[in-house]
C-alpha cells in the first residue's frame, strides 16, 4: 500500500475488505459511511435527515482522526436509493459544510450496505503532511 490507513473507534468499523480512509502525503481518501452507530454497529433510529447527519458524523470521526477536519473536505459523493431525497441531504449538509463548499456528485443507487439508503465519500486536502 502506498498510503497510510486511518482507523478511529469514533466511526463505524469497517464492514468488509477496506480500510475507513487511507492517507497519501496531504491527500485522504474516506471510505463510504452509512448510518451505522460506531458502538453498536446497527443503523440508527429517526427519519431520513437522521440518517444523513449520522452519515456525517461518522465521515467527521474518521477526517479528524487524520488529523483534519469536514472544512477540509474538496470532492464528497453521496449516494442515494431515493433522489427525491436530495433536497433533505442539502438542508442536512448545511449544518456541517460552509461556503466554499466542496465538489459534489450525487447518484442514484439501487442499494446500499445493510440496506442503507444514504452513503457518502469523500476527499481531503490537509495543510500539512
Amino acid at each position: 500500500m502506498h498510503g497510510k490507513p486511518i482507523q478511529t473507534d469514533r466511526a463505524p468499523a469497517a464492514i468488509g475488505t477496506y480500510s475507513q480512509a487511507v492517507r497519501c502525503g496531504r491527500t485522504v481518501y474516506l471510505s463510504g459511511q452509512i448510518p451505522l452507530d460506531p458502538e453498536t454497529m446497527e443503523m440508527v433510529d429517526g427519519d431520513f435527515a437522521a440518517h444523513t447527519r449520522r452519515v456525517f458524523d461518522n465521515l467527521a470521526a474518521v477526517a479528524e482522526a487524520t488529523g483534519g477536519s469536514l472544512s477540509d473536505v474538496v470532492k464528497l459523493t453521496i449516494y442515494l436509493t431515493d433522489l427525491g431525497n436530495f433536497p433533505v441531504v442539502n438542508e442536512v449538509m448545511a449544518e456541517y459544510f460552509s461556503e466554499p463548499y466542496p465538489a459534489r456528485a450525487a447518484i442514484g443507487v439501487a442499494a446500499l450496505p445493510k440496506g442503507a439508503v444514504v452513503e457518502a465519500e469523500g476527499i481531503l486536502h490537509l495543510d500539512e503532511s
